[in-house]
């Protein structure tokens, strides 16, 4: 019996090891200069990356302004993170996943169909409206997408974490050098399918 709980106790502090690995780091301070007992101003805890929303011209194609701790290094510990997101008509944030932190997403203007997968394979999806949060569950495979032949949207995302941290599959599928003849294998096709999905994706000269 005392084994037993040795066990789960083991096996509970393995989790919870793995769990504050996995989150933004704890700080013992108010918050983190850029190097050890700089003196800062407000100037430091102000992001003006996002005035290029106001007035400007909106984007032909899908666009993420992001404010994370790469664009705004005062959300070093501070769990939190922005993302604005421009949906041209008939524009998607193609499929992709957050492996460190959920995001909850506010619809501003327009309509989204937006969906994820959960690891039993099941699809969820909605059409939000303006005014409408959705969640995408950490780590999950999801998407955004502005059906709409008319009208863009512009959605508002947060995370509960300064890097939550970006994996695009189709860049990850096919950018990567994975062997043609895996992926053929993986998503049971040919090699020439794979060839043209490959050279879909790379940059453009």
């Amino acid at each position: 019996m005392a084994s037993t709980l040795k066990f789960i106790s083991l096996l509970i502090s393995s989790f919870a090891i793995i769990q504050m690995a996995m989150a933004d780091p704890d700080i013992i301070s108010d918050f983190i200069t850029p190097t050890p007992n700089a003196t800062v101003n407000a100037n430091y805890f102000t992001f003006t990356g996002m005035r290029a929303l106001v007035g400007g011209t909106p984007p032909t194609t899908f666009t993420v302004l992001k404010a994370t701790l790469a664009e705004f290094p005062a959300l070093f510990g501070q769990s939190v993170s922005y993302a604005v997101l421009q949906f041209p008509s008939g524009t998607v944030n193609p499929l992709h996943t957050h492996p460190r932190f959920a995001e909850l997403l506010f619809l501003v203007d327009g309509t989204l169909e937006v969906g994820f997968v959960d690891t039993k394979n099941n699809l969820f999806t909605q059409t939000i409206q303006a005014g409408d949060l959705f969640v995408f569950p950490k780590g999950l495979v999801h998407y955004q997408y502005n059906a709409d032949a008319q009208n863009p949207a512009l959605a508002i995302s947060a995370f509960g974490s300064a890097s939550a941290g970006t994996v695009s599959v189709p860049p990850t599928l096919f950018t990567t050098n994975i062997d043609d003849n895996v992926l053929a294998l993986s998503l049971k096709t040919d090699v020439a399918t794979v060839q043209k999905l490959k050279a879909g994706l790379a940059p453009k000269p």
